[in-house]
């Protein structure tokens, strides 16, 4: 008879008594204020991470600071409510109520005192993501790179030449620095992320550094926060914003007499065919056809209407959408006359006219619409190489990726994992020029074929991804200009990288603690206080328990 298993007891937060709200009071309830805060919680262990000097530094360099005026913002309230933002995955209102309701949130950002007030208006996120941009995110992400590798080559240094050995020592290879386990990659074949050096000359005499690590090649798409387009649906949308433009133009004094524009008549021929359920292609062709006619009046009636004004009358924002909806109509009516759906630069959104279809091939999305990036993950950091709104083969690119790995490091990399897109004789003939090891898929039949790379060695990028848009936001970028959209995918970048700094300080944080104890000085604690000794030794369980990072995804 097989024994029952010891059931184990959970500890559990007291259960509050039932108190009629008649008798409860803002006053009668307890705070915990008068205690210290809990030196376990991630906001803490996260704080003590993260290079505030160096990032603040970055962020003052590229954004300035102006003498005259209002005081600016401090540069850790404005880099650490963003990482709050996106590790929480909150929107901007909620990050600033979370951010004044949060003790420890407030202490992430360097604040000295618990205060009620909101840190800042919520609005001001837009004007962090200009200011930032992501030459400058990317910057501090090489800072945090180059802090993880000082981390693991800190632990490197302090393994002792006798007692505890790492994996790679007891199997006879070279040792390794120590990071986080990858489970799905070959562990023999890991390299370190080779040391920040100065940039070598090329044309000196100097000897060529040796390569050094392994780095894996991939590319996705960050979709925009926009409806899925459609001809009819974009049509109506500009013919709307057209009829706004009118309205905003005409002026009693200027003008005779002000041009009609069917508004009524044109919104009841969209909601025709927009509401079928089933919609055929003829019907289709015949809603398109009468909001192109629509939205060419407005667009001559605009015209019309400027004639009386000697400047333009409309603000930035305004006249903008005035360019883009002729732009706009100029494709569409191209596409009508040749009975086609493709056209370069075609525009899918009005009010975000830099976003570009790409067309990804995926069984769930096969277009997507935002700008695709290329990553590049070398030991658990991720680099962000190129951002682009309009698609691009990043196998065309693939050298100009490896160059950057050069500028970054010194040296070329060891090895190079990749998708079978990078795999071009071309590119197989310059990586083997530059002794760099492709691991891919080879060319040749499967028999002649003797080493065979596992699918699952590229899973640390694709993990990077999923933890990116799952957690983080990445699916969904809701920012609306351009240039706040890259800061918001380089912030998400930023935070990938800032997971990992967490994880990688950990085994180093283990090396230290064991390398603090000795004979000698447990033989002297135990002459003074037998106490003491066994303090000592429940400290690292106790320290690796506050270091444990608690985030949405393990790094």
């Amino acid at each position: 008879m097989q024994g029952f298993m010891k059931k184990t007891k959970k500890k559990r937060a007291p259960t509050p008594f039932y108190i009629s709200p008649a008798q409860l009071s803002l006053d009668c309830f307890k705070t915990p204020f008068e205690q210290h805060l809990n030196f376990k919680n991630r906001w803490v262990a996260l704080a003590k991470l993260i290079p505030w000097d160096e990032v603040c530094n970055l962020y003052l360099k590229h954004v300035g600071v102006s003498d005259t005026g209002r005081p600016p913002l401090n540069p850790r309230v404005v880099l650490g409510s963003l990482i709050i933002k996106h590790i929480c995955n909150l929107d901007d209102r909620e990050t600033v109520d979370q951010i004044s309701e949060n003790i420890y949130m407030q202490y992430f950002l360097g604040y000295s005192s618990f205060t009620s007030e909101a840190p800042f208006d919520a609005s001001l996120f837009v004007e962090f993501r200009k200011r930032l941009g992501m030459d400058t995110l990317n910057a501090i992400n090489e800072k945090i790179a180059s802090l993880k590798t000082h981390l693991e080559t800190k632990g490197k240094e302090a393994t002792p030449t006798t007692g505890l050995k790492s994996p790679s020592d007891q199997d006879g290879n070279r040792a390794e620095p120590l990071m986080e386990p990858q489970p799905e990659a070959d562990e023999k074949r890991v390299a370190p992320m080779p040391e920040l050096e100065p940039l070598p000359d090329h044309n000196s005499n100097a000897a060529e550094p040796k390569n050094k690590g392994r780095i894996i090649f991939d590319a996705t798409a960050c979709p925009q926060d926009i409806a899925y387009p459609t001809d009819l649906d974009l049509l109506s949308d500009a013919r709307k914003k057209s009829e706004e433009l009118i309205d905003k133009l005409y002026s009693p004094t200027l003008h005779e007499k002000k041009p009609r524009t069917y508004r009524r008549i044109a919104r009841k021929l969209y909601l025709k065919t927009a509401q079928k359920k089933n919609k055929s292609r003829k019907q289709i062709r015949k809603a398109v056809g009468s909001q192109l006619r629509l939205l060419k009046r407005n667009l001559k009636s605009i015209n019309s209407l400027l004639d009386a004004y000697r400047e333009i009358p409309l603000k930035p924002k305004d006249y903008k959408y005035l360019l883009v909806i002729n732009t706009f109509y100029e494709q569409q009516q191209q596409m009508y006359d040749s009975r086609s759906h493709r056209i370069e630069d075609r525009i899918v959104s009005i009010h975000q006219p830099h976003v570009r279809p790409i067309v990804r091939g995926k069984s769930q999305a096969k277009v997507e619409f935002g700008a695709k990036i290329h990553v590049s993950v070398i030991d658990g950091i991720s680099f962000l190489d190129e951002l682009s709104w309009d698609a691009f083969n990043e196998g065309s690119h693939m050298m100009d990726y490896v160059e950057k790995y050069y500028q970054r490091f010194g040296c070329y990399p060891r090895e190079l994992l990749a998708d079978q897109i990078y795999c071009t004789r071309a590119n197989r003939a310059a990586l083997k020029e530059k002794g760099i090891k492709l691991l891919a898929k080879p060319l040749g039949r499967p028999s002649a074929v003797q080493i065979h790379v596992s699918p699952g060695e590229r899973n640390p990028i694709e993990g990077k991804f999923g933890q990116a848009k799952t957690a983080y936001g990445l699916n969904r970028i809701r920012a609306r200009l351009r240039d706040t959209s890259e800061s918001w995918i380089a912030s998400i970048i930023l935070v990938l990288n800032l997971v990992k700094l967490a994880g990688a300080a950990l085994p180093c944080l283990i090396v230290k603690l064991m390398l603090s104890f000795s004979a000698k000085d447990l033989f002297d604690l135990e002459s003074q206080n037998p106490y003491e000794i066994k303090r000592q030794m429940i400290l690292i369980p106790e320290i690796l328990y506050s270091q444990r990072i608690k985030l949405k995804i393990v790094a």
